[in-house]
């Protein structure tokens, strides 16, 4: 289970206090994969590094009982100046994770060949992408977040990727933010809104799509 009690996230800026999470509390069970839809700047990426674990929340709480992932399709978190290999070291070593199952999965999965000895902050933006999604199918979590969907490397690495992400939905239990109704319909049986700082539960997938959409065609209102 993933709780999230009287969540408040707050940064200071020029202009003064910027909250961009206000008070959210919500449960996501086990077995129902929740997408929540948001537009661009609505807070959806922090929400995910909060349950990750990679903020820490201005106030209250995130109760986690299980394994859960760092936010898929976010590399941000690699050591540039360590190897590929080295990073992948590091990874199994948080997570208490077999290094050398991981590591025959990633090479053979990601497709980097010597660059795994290289370091991180020498490869493309698609290689940081096929090494994080290679570590992040690699370990068994119980919970995975995804920050979109987005597709890495050319067609052929596109196909294996989706074939194994179908397979971990199986199994595991997703948590998807993004700003495309469609993602969400083709990968999540619920779905909240994200607006203003809170997260609107709705019962089905189809009317969380249809308040986020009257909610876009609406003007935006300034911050």
């Amino acid at each position: 289970m993933l709780q999230l009690v009287n969540l408040c996230k707050q940064y200071r800026t020029t202009k003064g206090v910027k909250t961009v999470l206000d008070d959210v509390t919500a449960s996501f069970p086990p077995g129902r994969n929740m997408g929540i839809l948001g537009r661009n700047g609505a807070g959806k990426s922090t929400l995910l590094q909060l349950i990750g674990g990679a903020e820490l929340p201005t106030s209250g709480k995130v109760l986690r009982q299980g394994r859960v992932s760092w936010p898929i399709g976010f590399s941000g978190g690699f050591h540039g100046s360590l190897t590929g290999r080295e990073n992948l070291r590091f990874i199994c070593r948080i997570y208490k994770a077999d290094i050398q199952k991981v590591t025959a999965f990633v090479e053979e999965f990601a497709e980097l060949g010597d660059y795994m000895e290289m370091p991180v902050n020498s490869y493309s933006s698609g290689m940081k992408g096929k090494l994080a999604f290679g570590l992040s199918m690699a370990i068994d979590f119980d919970y995975y977040l995804i920050d979109e969907v987005t597709a890495v490397g050319d067609a052929s690495f596109q196909r294996k990727s989706k074939e194994e992400f179908r397979r971990r939905k199986d199994r595991s239990t997703l948590l998807v933010v993004s700003h495309s109704a469609n993602t969400i319909r083709e990968h999540c049986d619920a779905a909240a809104v994200l607006e203003e700082g809170r997260l609107i539960p709705f019962d089905d997938v189809g009317s969380a799509i249809h308040h986020y959409e009257s909610l876009m065609s609406a003007p935006q209102r300034c911050q």
